[in-house]
């Protein structure tokens, strides 16, 4: 074969196969890092809201829409809401968390044994029923550990093992323009606001909205219950 047979052979790869596959996996990419993407829940740190082997929705359009893979903001419409559950980069680390918006700007929180007051008004807590706990496929996860939470007329699901573990309480603090604090559903099993401070509104990347999928690995079975599961 000759060395222009070799460079026209080699050219409609490039034409035929390679070329196309890119601008598809950049377009795939650039959608996945601008309007939607998916989020697999290694941690114990949202439960029993998000479980380990949870694969979450991220919608990135919830606020604002970005530069596709960088924090640089394009419009923005809207701003993270108390008891929203956000993707953010890591202010620690930089790596990807999945927490609860506690506290927006202006607000003062503080915690007495894992009860939360916001802005002088303590969050009203009622026990998680086992019925709650199977319509969930909570298996395996003790329904005296978790309450329902409700804070400025939102209800969600908490848990904590400890009223006196590390984190459990803090001293009131007043959240700063353009920070968030953020805590996990798990109060005894999340690295969050209560260690590592407030998050810059630029690292929130999007709100999570559903389950996905859900596979329990320590069973090897599928939670079936939790597919397509809207998150609260």
């Amino acid at each position: 074969m000759t060395a222009s047979a070799l460079k026209r052979g080699a050219g409609r790869v490039w034409t035929e196969w390679v070329r196309p596959l890119l601008v598809l996996v950049i377009v795939l990419g650039s959608l996945r890092s601008a309007i939607a993407d998916w989020n697999d829940v290694p941690s114990r740190s949202m439960e029993p809201t998000i479980l380990p082997g949870d694969r979450i929705f991220v919608n990135k359009l919830a606020y604002d829409l970005k530069v596709p893979f960088t924090t640089l903001r394009l419009l923005h419409w809207a701003d993270p809401q108390r008891g929203d559950i956000v993707v953010l980069w890591s202010p620690y680390d930089g790596k990807r968390l999945v927490k609860r918006v506690v506290g927006v700007p202006g607000d003062l929180i503080e915690a007495k044994g894992h009860r939360l007051t916001l802005n002088g008004r303590p969050a009203q807590y009622v026990p998680f029923t086992d019925a709650a706990r199977n319509q969930a496929d909570l298996k395996g996860v003790d329904a005296t550990v978790m309450a329902i939470e409700t804070v400025d007329g939102r209800s969600h699901a908490v848990m904590a093992d400890s009223f006196q573990g590390l984190g459990a309480s803090f001293a009131p603090v007043t959240v700063p323009p353009g920070k968030y604090f953020l805590m996990g559903d798990h109060r005894d099993d999340s690295f969050d606001s209560r260690f590592w401070g407030f998050a810059d509104r630029d690292r929130i990347v999007g709100r999570a909205s559903a389950v996905a999928l859900s596979f329990d690995f320590s069973e090897w079975r599928p939670r079936w219950k939790r597919f397509f599961s809207p998150l609260s």
